[in-house]
C-alpha cells in the first residue's frame, strides 16, 4: 500500500477561496492593530503636552486630536444632544453633548459632558441633568468626533432635547445657528452633575484585533491542510482525475 494524491477541482477552488479570505481578513485586523497602535502613541505623546487654551487652539482637527484643552465660557441652556446606545460597566446609558461658548468669543465647541445611565423601563424618559449656568471652567480631551455606532434609516435633524444614535458637528452648528469649532472636547473635569466621565480609550483593543488575526491566518492554512490531507487516498488502484 502507497500513498497517492487525488487532485479534485472543486475541493481545490474551496480551499483556495477559504484560504484567501482568510488571509484578507486577517492582513485587515493587522492593519487595525496597528492603527489602534499608532493611535497610542500619538494620544500618549499629546497628553503629555501641557494643556492648550481654547481660544488659541488651531482649527485643524488633526492638529489638536487627543490634546487636553482648557477654556472659560459658559454653556448653551436648555440645547442637550442625547446619544444613545453608549454603554458603560454594561450599563445602557447615554452621552449627554451641549453646546460651549467661550468667554470674549463668539466661537462654540460642542461638549461631550459625560456618561448617564438610561430608564431600563422607559427608553425616552431622560434623566435629570443640570446644565452649569453663568461662566466655569472647561477641562477636557480634544477629538475629532463623539464616536459612531450602527444606524439604522436616517438620523433626523438634531434638535434641543434629541435622542440620536450618532451626531455630525455640522448639523448641530446648523440646528443651533452657531459657528462650532470642528472638533469635540470629552469633559475631564468633575463638576458634581452625577455624570461618569469614563470615557473610552481609542487606542484599546489591540491585541484583540492580533488575536483575531491570527484565527484568520490559521483558518486559512488549516483550509489548505484540508485540502491537502483529504487528496490522499490509500491503495495503488486508485487513478488520477
Amino acid at each position: 500500500m502507497r500513498l497517492r494524491f487525488r487532485f479534485s477541482w472543486i475541493p481545490f477552488i474551496a480551499a483556495l477561496c477559504t484560504a484567501a479570505a482568510g488571509v484578507s481578513l486577517g492582513q485587515w485586523q493587522t492593519r487595525r492593530a496597528l492603527e489602534k497602535e499608532a493611535i497610542e502613541a500619538r494620544l500618549t505623546e499629546r497628553t503629555a503636552l501641557p494643556p492648550l487654551d481654547l481660544r488659541s487652539a488651531p482649527p485643524d482637527p488633526d492638529a489638536i486630536e487627543y490634546r487636553r484643552v482648557v477654556a472659560r465660557g459658559e454653556f448653551m441652556q436648555n440645547w442637550n444632544i442625547w446619544l444613545d446606545n453608549r454603554p458603560h460597566q454594561g450599563t445602557a446609558g447615554f452621552h449627554l453633548l451641549t453646546p460651549f461658548r467661550m468667554a470674549g468669543s463668539d466661537a462654540w465647541v460642542l461638549v461631550a459632558r459625560g456618561w448617564v445611565a438610561r430608564n431600563p423601563f422607559e427608553r425616552t424618559r431622560l434623566p435629570s441633568i443640570a446644565t452649569p449656568d453663568g461662566e466655569v471652567r472647561l477641562e477636557g480631551v480634544a477629538v475629532r468626533h463623539a464616536g459612531r455606532v450602527l444606524q439604522l434609516g436616517e438620523a433626523p435633524p438634531p434638535a434641543p432635547g434629541a435622542i440620536v444614535q450618532n451626531v455630525a458637528i455640522d448639523d448641530v452648528a446648523r440646528s443651533a445657528g452657531i459657528r462650532l469649532l470642528p472638533f469635540i472636547v470629552e469633559q475631564t473635569g468633575d463638576m458634581r452633575d452625577g455624570l461618569v466621565r469614563d470615557w473610552p480609550r481609542p487606542s484599546s483593543g489591540a491585541d484583540k484585533h492580533r488575536g483575531y488575526a491570527f484565527q484568520w491566518y490559521a483558518l486559512a492554512a488549516t483550509a489548505l491542510l484540508f485540502f491537502v490531507v483529504t487528496g490522499f487516498r490509500r491503495g495503488t488502484s486508485q487513478t488520477k482525475e
